[in-house]
């Protein structure tokens, strides 16, 4: 017959169980999380953005869909309050507003593109992207996590405070950035 633990080793045994999920929760980082965003080739969501802008008498607001497909493709295809889309393949942007379209190089527009490398190093889990453009830091669980991001370079910082993401699991549910001088915009994200 198994000897049963004395009551030293039974409170040890559950001290020991009390602590596994702290420990397993404190491990979830960067680098877990971008492993389980990149598990997710492509993906449509539809979105809703209000942003808050000193300029404005009052916030905008916005709605339309998102795609992506791995590596480098994303698509903002906003349907109201008026048609516009916003299209990133590789280093090119292509801008388009009714029939008027224009193409650039993402890096020519530094702010543009520390925000599309932010959204974009998120959908498609790209540990490189995030740790070469920002200073990140993640928190919460694979369940919900929140990913803060701070641009590296300090000309940038003039620019964009920080990107904040949330999200649960491999889907992005929300995302803020916010700009120097109090400027910010949020989007809601929901996957389709």
């Amino acid at each position: 017959m198994p000897r049963l633990p004395d009551r030293r080793q039974a409170l040890a045994l559950l001290t020991a169980c009390a602590v596994l999920p702290v420990q397993a929760q404190a491990a979830f980082a960067l680098p877990q999380l971008m492993q389980l965003l990149a598990q997710v080739k492509s993906g449509e969501a539809t979105f809703t953005e209000v942003r808050h802008s000193s300029l404005l008498d009052r916030p905008v607001e916005s709605s339309g869909r998102l795609t992506f497909e791995a590596p480098d493709r994303f698509v903002r295809e906003t349907l109201k309050p008026r048609s516009e889309s916003l299209a990133v393949v590789g280093n090119e942007v292509t801008m388009r507003q009714g029939s008027r379209s224009r193409t650039v190089q993402l890096d020519s527009v530094p702010e543009a593109a520390v925000v599309v490398a932010a959204v974009r190093g998120t959908l498609t889990g790209n540990r490189d992207a995030i740790e070469r453009n920002f200073d990140a830091q993640v928190s919460g669980s694979a369940a919900r996590w929140q990913l803060l991001m701070v641009p590296r370079e300090e000309k940038l910082r003039l620019q964009v405070v920080q990107i904040a993401v949330v999200g649960e699991r491999s889907q992005l549910r929300e995302i803020t950035v916010s700009m120097t001088g109090g400027d910010y915009s949020i989007m809601k994200i929901q996957a389709k």
